[in-house]
């Protein structure tokens, strides 16, 4: 049986242009400025010790399922290195317990995939010598860098479907936490829908967690109930898309293929790719070239769409893919003028959001609810 879920991340390989590509560093895209900082010093391979700290488990097909492939990468392209993850970390004491077990273990590099920041600030002070890579924070130390993927331009394309599929002019969005990675994804996906479909709105209801499969799937059937019919989110399990193939409705994604979940419901989802990534940063820490920066993994290569689902119609395939080329031949859909959903002009008319400016985004949208 042909796994349909490997098939596709292939496909997604193909599509960001991945395949057999090394990502350097500077290919990663730098936000903002590197912070200038001796690099640490080379290990060699056989003495090396890479951990990794996951918010969920590595069979969630999800957000730490894609975590985990990085892991993996590199343990391939490094053999005589030594890998180690815990999984399901809690925002807690707890976590700092697990970063600093790490050290205590030999950890040259410790890899986190989720706002694990202010748990690891003090280990990282009393481990100099240690490099700390920490996703979705804002914080650099000179041992200590961060990175994410720059998901708003793919939430924006799969918007642009969305709009064209939609036919109540209502979308819904389940949401984790009220943090700048759900602001910017619900905007940019209710922006890709209102380039077609100006009246679209987008209902966000906010469970408080990024993997409870019974919340979502209450949230979805709450957004349904108020008239969504194609609903997006930032969970880690696949909950609200077999609601949505339950009730006759669409869903984008997050993270992986998951449309064996809702194959009828299922429109696309937000792909990642860490593990050149990941390889490449762990080969400049071996090799004694590592220092702290904040790194954008770029749409196109490491960041990207999944290809469209069985049901979605041509036309809105068509009008997806034509954002997708302008946006890699450099057009910028993220321009002013952009009111948040109290009237306020935050974004003046002409003026374009910079990538510290999305990657840092904490108000919605005029046309957003519930968040």
């Amino acid at each position: 049986m042909i796994d349909i879920r490997n098939l596709s991340r292939r496909r997604f390989l193909e599509l960001s242009g991945a395949a057999g590509v090394s990502l350097g560093l500077s290919q990663a895209g730098l936000i903002g400025t590197a912070r200038a900082a001796d690099p640490l010093p080379a290990v060699a391979e056989e003495d090396a010790v890479i951990a990794f700290g996951y918010v969920g488990p590595t069979s969630d097909e999800g957000w730490t399922w894609t975590h985990e492939q990085g892991r993996q990468a590199v343990q391939e392209a490094f053999p005589k290195a030594k890998t180690i993850f815990v999984e399901n970390i809690p925002y807690s004491a707890d976590a700092s317990r697990t970063f600093r077990q790490f050290v205590s273990e030999g950890a040259n590099m410790v890899i986190t995939n989720s706002n694990y920041g202010d748990f690891m600030y003090d280990i990282a002070k009393n481990a100099p010598e240690t490099a700390f890579l920490h996703c979705d924070d804002r914080t650099m130390m000179d041992n200590m860098g961060v990175f994410y993927p720059s998901h708003w331009y793919p939430s924006y394309v799969t918007g642009v479907a969305a709009g064209m599929m939609t036919k109540t002019n209502k979308l819904g969005y389940i949401a984790s936490f009220p943090v700048p990675t759900t602001f910017t994804g619900s905007n940019a996906f209710l922006m890709g829908a209102r380039s077609v479909k100006p009246d679209a709105t987008l209902q966000v209801i906010v469970i408080n967690s990024w993997f409870d499969p019974q919340a979502s799937t209450q949230a979805a059937r709450a957004l349904l109930d108020n008239g969504a019919d194609v609903l997006f989110g930032i969970m880690d399990e696949p909950g609200y898309l077999q609601v949505a193939e339950q009730r006759g409705a669409k869903a984008v994604m997050l993270n992986t293929d998951s449309r064996k979940y809702g194959p009828n419901a299922y429109v696309s989802s937000i792909m990642f790719d860490f593990r050149k990534f990941y390889v490449d940063q762990v080969r400049a820490r071996l090799e004694g070239k590592w220092t702290p920066g904040q790194y954008l993994l770029p749409f196109g290569d490491g960041t990207d769409r999944d290809v469209w689902g069985e049901t979605v119609p041509a036309d809105a395939a068509k009008a997806g893919d034509e954002a997708r080329e302008k946006i890699l031949g450099g057009w910028k859909p993220f321009v002013g003028e952009l009111k948040d959903n109290k009237g306020e002009v935050k974004i003046a008319a002409g003026q374009e959001m910079t990538e510290t400016d999305l990657y840092n985004w904490n108000w919605s949208i005029d046309g957003i609810s519930g968040l």
